[in-house]
């Protein structure tokens, strides 16, 4: 049991969701590490240490055992559960004709359908917790549909959508709902891409995950719906409001190169 600020984080082992439990970890904070990947969290707890994480197995498509995972999980913070963050999810790559149907729908089913699991399954101990935050990982693509990424796109609109209604349904209970938008960010799911869109060719992989591990701390903090990782986010954004009609001929140069 610990009286300490806790974070339940999914897709923990690798990634952004690696770097966010070491740096919360670091700054004292009691973290949860939620994946598939067994060995992943293994080697993650080992860095962390035993006194400040605890390990859960979680597939963020199955509801019960996300129930499990957050009961043994707020069983050892007394209830508490500051910051759900959730991090999971996939990225396939390509024309959206070339993608298996049964990928596209694994997308949202991570994507959309984990968040949603993770929100319905932590909100008791999220209203039991005092200033408590839900923090999701977005994309710059949820500022327009992205070809070669459209469904990824799509599930990302999703979570920026939930984002602002659920800030505003929840705030009674004082949990602040926000989301983290970054472009691509330099980890497997993007560089190791058996597909690559062709924006990754022209807009590169700028973003190490540690940067974005800083926004989601001061998402954790603060009370903004949605953070901006990267000036291309911050440009794109404020074009994109300022010069409406601007946004299809930007997005088809940057994803198509025309």
């Amino acid at each position: 049991m610990t009286p300490r600020r806790s974070i339940f984080i999914t897709g923990a082992a690798s990634g952004i969701g690696r770097q966010t439990a070491l740096l919360f970890a670091t700054r004292g904070w009691y973290v949860g590490l939620a994946d598939i990947d067994a060995e992943g969290l293994a080697q993650l707890a080992r860095e962390i240490g035993a006194d400040h994480c605890h390990t859960l197995a979680l597939d963020v498509t199955d509801v019960p055992q996300y129930r499990a995972a957050i009961d043994a999980f707020t069983r050892w913070t007394g209830g508490r559960l500051d910051v759900l963050f959730n991090n999971a999810g996939i990225l396939r790559m390509g024309r959206n004709e070339d993608i298996p149907l049964a990928q596209q729908h694994l997308t949202l089913d991570i994507n959309v359908k984990g968040v949603l699991n993770g929100i319905h399954c932590a909100l008791p101990a999220l209203r039991a917790t005092p200033g408590a935050h839900i923090v999701t990982m977005c994309s710059t693509s949820a500022l327009y549909g992205m070809p070669e990424l459209a469904v990824y796109s799509a599930s990302k609109h999703a979570v920026h959508g939930l984002t602002e209604a659920l800030d505003l349904e929840l705030e009674r209970y004082g949990i602040t709902v926000s989301d983290v938008m970054a472009p691509y960010v330099n980890t497997p799911m993007v560089t190791a891409a058996a597909t690559q869109a062709h924006s990754v060719r022209s807009t590169g992989v700028n973003v190490q995950p540690q940067q974005v591990a800083e926004v989601v701390w001061k998402a954790a903090h603060g009370r903004k719906c949605h953070w901006k990782v990267h000036y291309l986010t911050h440009v794109l954004a404020a074009a994109f409001a300022l010069l409406p009609p601007l946004r299809r001929p930007a997005v088809k140069a940057l994803c198509l190169g025309r």
